[in-house]
């Protein structure tokens, strides 16, 4: 099996109401430091899990968009875009792709990633859309996944968050992704009947796979550990 077929996931969930959510700097530091480590013969990873409420900032973010952060931390990070939010109920599908091994631009990967949210929407009869003004995928004019990249020696991490099932008033403390008047919507308001949130995350992790021509996808289904 060719290399650039093969995808391995991790799924860092757990349905242990007394087991931490993976913490978000440890996690970027580890995505960071398994780009840095990678070479032409490591396989591409795709990484699934729910982290602690924090406020993120990417490398070229206005603070003047954190409007009151609360008691919620704020992080600046190296990913682009502007500020979000992340907590429990939030899918975090984080690709760590060689982009340059696969002959895709960031473009093409952004276009895959937001192709795979809106194929599964249609699956549940919903009808989403991208705006290449504004990166991400929206359902009538509210934001239902947020993207962010970056780039490494050739090779992406960092990815893209789903809105599942969520408490989403901590986005009245930010502008998301620099927008005051942008709207928030998740899959619970959206569904009367709410897929299994583990199933629903290895659908879109099929439909990426689909979008980048993965036919190989092995699982890890181990804990986060630092």
């Amino acid at each position: 099996m060719l290399i650039n077929q093969q995808l391995h996931v991790r799924k860092f969930f757990t349905s242990d109401e007394n087991q931490a959510l993976p913490d978000y700097e440890s996690v970027w530091h580890a995505m960071k430091a398994f780009t840095k480590l990678r070479d032409q013969s490591t396989i591409d990873q795709c990484w699934l899990l729910e982290h602690p409420k924090i406020f993120t900032l990417g490398r070229a973010a206005g603070e003047q968009h954190v409007l009151d952060p609360g008691p919620i931390p704020v992080l600046r990070i190296d990913r682009g875009g502007q500020v979000t939010y992340h907590g429990p109920g939030q899918i975090m599908v984080y690709t760590l792709i060689d982009l340059k091994r696969r002959k895709l631009t960031v473009r093409g990967m952004v276009d895959a990633l937001e192709a795979s949210v809106i194929q599964l929407m249609a699956n549940y009869g919903l009808t989403a859309y991208s705006d290449k003004k504004a990166p991400g995928v929206y359902i009538d004019g509210c934001k239902i996944a947020a993207l962010g990249l970056r780039i490494s020696r050739g090779c992406s991490y960092h990815g893209l968050c789903f809105n599942y099932d969520f408490d989403s008033s901590p986005f009245n403390r930010i502008n998301p992704c620099g927008f005051a008047e942008l709207q928030v919507t998740q899959l619970s308001e959206l569904l009367s009947q709410l897929p299994d949130k583990k199933y629903f995350a290895e659908q879109l992790v099929r439909c990426l796979s689909d979008q980048l021509s993965y036919t190989e996808i092995t699982n890890d289904y181990s804990l986060w550990t630092e």
